[in-house]
């Protein structure tokens, strides 16, 4: 498997694409999603094996608005995830009010603390948690919530269960990544075409990964 963990430097090159209509989003208790044709699931050794094995590039880790940079544990995997659709980085929307305080949203130009993740295998459940760093809080699939918030990740919880699990897939061919919640079998879509407030936020609402609004590159850190 090649590395794919590559450094900032030769970003911020990707242009907005035209959207496709929004998926519906699922009933409770849908089944999971089928592992899609061409991706490979990753476990933790092989994430970290990515992120600082030998050969793998690093991008360079940046304070966090307050000047205060984030420390991780052993386990933990410190990453940036970029949209393919619209080649943002991912931020965690720590100022909004409730009930979307925390959301993930693909909107950022450059790198600060509030796009950096913390990437926690769990070996019992075989998937991943995602911590902010920029809360410190575990990111949440909320199914409760209803019409376009409706399975929106956010970044609110203190501990894991259900709704912290991921599990994330490499495809090798593209050379790109994607999430599946655990939750609700579904995967994790950047949505390019909302307006306002949520314009951009990370969405698990795909029966599949069928382009790149499920598609996301990632980049390692050095802590």
């Amino acid at each position: 498997m090649n590395s794919v963990l590559l450094s900032l430097s030769a970003l911020l090159a990707a242009s907005v694409l035209a959207a496709p209509a929004a998926a519906a989003a699922p009933a409770d208790g849908r089944p999971a999603a089928a592992v899609p044709a061409g991706w490979e699931a990753l476990d933790g050794a092989e994430l970290a094996a990515m992120a600082d094995g030998e050969g793998a590039r690093q991008a360079p880790f940046a304070a966090s608005p307050d000047g205060a940079a984030a420390t991780s544990a052993a386990e933990e995997e410190l990453i940036v995830m970029q949209s393919e659709r619209n080649g943002r980085f991912v931020a965690t929307e720590v100022t909004y009010p409730a009930p979307h305080t925390g959301v993930l949203r693909a909107r950022s130009t450059d790198v600060g603390g509030w796009e950096t993740l913390a990437f926690e295998w769990d070996e019992t459940t075989e998937s991943h948690a995602i911590r902010s760093t920029a809360n410190g809080l575990y990111v949440a699939v909320e199914k409760n919530l209803t019409g376009a918030s409706q399975n929106v990740l956010r970044a609110r919880s203190t501990s894991v269960g259900g709704w912290e699990r991921f599990t994330v897939y490499y495809n090798e061919e593209l050379d790109l990544w994607a999430l599946q919640s655990q939750l609700n079998g579904l995967f994790v879509a950047m949505e390019n075409s909302y307006t306002g407030s949520l314009q951009y936020v990370l969405r698990a609402r795909s029966a599949d990964v069928g382009g790149s609004w499920e598609q996301f590159r990632l980049y390692g850190l050095e802590g």
